[in-house]
């Protein structure tokens, strides 16, 4: 099944002339599962383990643990560093954020640009935490700067 595009849903909903008709044709497409269904999800979907996504997301062992029990509600930087230990595209990432209520990843914000970028080449948190360090901007997954 080929998911529409969040443009084309937007587009839909800007030329709807009843919300109920748009609702029910796009059932399908609208997100029904709180960020910790979304996390057991990816989690599943990329063949990992917890203690794999605290190795690559750099953040404490237990932390992680709770939130995706659903014990603790992330930060934005936080989710970020999640999605460097989960692998996500950039893509997948944005998703995330938005389920969470947090802002996207935004390329005219210099810190964010650089934090997609290394996102769209698959580096690791470490690699840009090298990157935003090299641009003094605060470094993810740990205290900061």
């Amino acid at each position: 099944m080929n998911r529409r595009s969040t443009e084309e849903l937007y587009h839909e909903i800007k030329n709807a002339t009843n919300m109920e008709d748009f609702l029910t044709k796009n059932r399908t497409e609208m997100l029904h599962h709180t960020l910790c269904e979304h996390l057991q999800m990816l989690l599943s979907q990329k063949k990992l383990s917890r203690a794999q996504v605290v190795r690559g997301s750099q953040l404490d062992r237990a932390y992680v643990y709770q939130i995706f029990s659903g014990e603790k509600t992330p930060s934005r930087d936080k989710l970020i560093a999640l999605s460097f230990g989960l692998g996500l595209t950039d893509e997948e990432t944005q998703t995330m954020l938005k389920l969470s209520g947090n802002r996207e990843l935004y390329a005219r914000d210099e810190r964010d640009a650089l934090i997609l970028f290394a996102l769209q080449h698959k580096w690791t948190i470490m690699d840009t935490n090298e990157l935003l360090f090299s641009h003094e901007l605060a470094l993810l997954g740990t205290q900061r700067m």
